[in-house]
């Protein structure tokens, strides 16, 4: 048991050590790494960290960090789609109601519209044609977009 543990430790702590590295180049113009330096030759020594290191975050960290960006991206975009589709379904609603306002304008007959008073008033030709106009221009606003 006490051997298990000891090879536990060695295995949990090999990662955290810092590795030399020694770089030189050989007279036939080769690079060479090694973890001792030449004895002949002028070699340039590279800190070499070998596993995670206290500045990094674990991988299962960055992980769940990148899982829930894509989430919160994923219901971001749902939302959007969501309010494009009531939105397009608005405009789609606001285009027919304008259309079917200016036909019933332009089929001639009488009109009735209540005043502020809710006074039922009955449209002579001349507000007719000037109602007529300003349905023209909203149903054009109201339709652009479908």
């Amino acid at each position: 048991m006490k051997r298990l543990i000891a090879i536990a430790f060695a295995i949990a702590f090999v990662p955290m050590a810092w590795g030399q590295l020694y770089k030189w180049v050989d007279k036939e113009g080769k690079v060479h790494y090694s973890d001792t330096p030449p004895t002949e030759q002028e070699s340039k020594q590279i800190n070499v960290p070998t596993g995670g290191g206290a500045g990094a975050p674990p991988p299962a960290a960055k992980q769940d960090k990148d899982a829930e960006k894509g989430r919160l991206d994923f219901k971001d975009a749902a939302t959007k789609a969501e309010d494009d589709a009531k939105r397009a379904a608005y405009n789609q609603e606001r285009c027919a109601r304008s259309r079917s306002y200016l036909k019933t304008l332009s089929d001639g007959g009488r009109i009735v519209k209540y005043d502020a008073k809710g006074e039922r008033m009955i449209l002579d030709d001349e507000q007719i044609e000037s109602e007529r106009t300003r349905a023209q221009k909203a149903m054009d606003e109201a339709c652009k977009t479908s």
